[in-house]
């Protein structure tokens, strides 16, 4: 059953991806925002599609642990599920992806209508440099910034380094840092095809103070992610 029904997920998900961005052609001519608001409801709609199709579920805890302007929210990244849920659950970030992402047809050419931030997999000094230009001007419109701090997907209870970036963005914008953890990796896992029923779980923990030394902000948010995953892990395992 969870194989047909992963099978439909995925027919259902590409077919109709396919219908909106042919339909959703227009909004390539209008505003930044129009665009962010077609990729925030696309998201939402493949939300409501694997929770229709394969019985995966979501649940959101410490709202009120966003700041009310700009943040840089650091989510950890477990699954293709946590693209759909940044652009959905919360209003209008900057999202960091690869660059890659941006060159493909159709998908990459709404990915840069809605303003996301590209970044070069080798991560030099001048991408750095280019990332932050992007996250200032995007900070400057009102909008947080989303990085997945691991800088790619890795598999449930991993132990993979952060990405220097989100060191950079919390030295350069001097914003509030808000980790995210969660447990999509149990039910959607990396590179895995099959979508298991459930709940994920994604956790907002407060923002990380401004009296930590900027040297060390990133052992101390990885910290904070991983701890808070491993619980949500254990949890989520626990209910299967």
């Amino acid at each position: 059953m969870i194989l047909l029904r992963s099978i439909l997920f995925n027919l259902l998900f590409y077919v109709g991806t396919m219908i909106l961005c042919v339909l959703g052609l227009p909004v390539l001519l209008a505003t930044r925002r129009t665009g962010a608001y077609f990729g925030h409801y696309w998201a939402l709609w493949t939300l409501w599609l694997a929770r229709w199709t394969v019985g995966l579920r979501y649940a959101v805890r410490g709202r009120d642990n966003l700041p009310a302007g700009p943040s840089i929210i650091a989510m950890k990244h477990q699954s293709a599920w946590d693209t759909f849920a940044a652009a959905a659950l919360f209003d209008d970030p900057a999202i960091i992806v690869k660059r890659e992402l941006l060159a493909i047809p159709f998908y990459g050419w709404y990915l840069r209508k809605a303003g996301m931030i590209g970044i070069d997999r080798d991560v030099g000094a001048a991408a750095l440099r280019r990332m932050l230009k992007a996250a200032r001007a995007a900070v400057a419109q009102g909008r947080s910034i989303l990085i997945f701090p691991e800088g790619t997907r890795t598999m449930v209870g991993s132990d993979a380094p952060y990405h220097p970036g989100v060191g950079a963005l919390a030295r350069d914008l001097k914003l509030p840092l808000v980790p995210v953890a969660l447990n999509s990796g149990l039910f959607w896992g990396r590179r895995h095809f099959l979508k298991r029923p459930g709940v994920i779980v994604v956790e907002i923990l407060p923002p990380l103070s401004g009296d930590i030394d900027r040297r060390l902000i990133t052992e101390e948010l990885r910290g904070r992610i991983e701890a808070a995953t491993a619980r949500l892990t254990a949890a989520g395992t626990a209910l299967r």
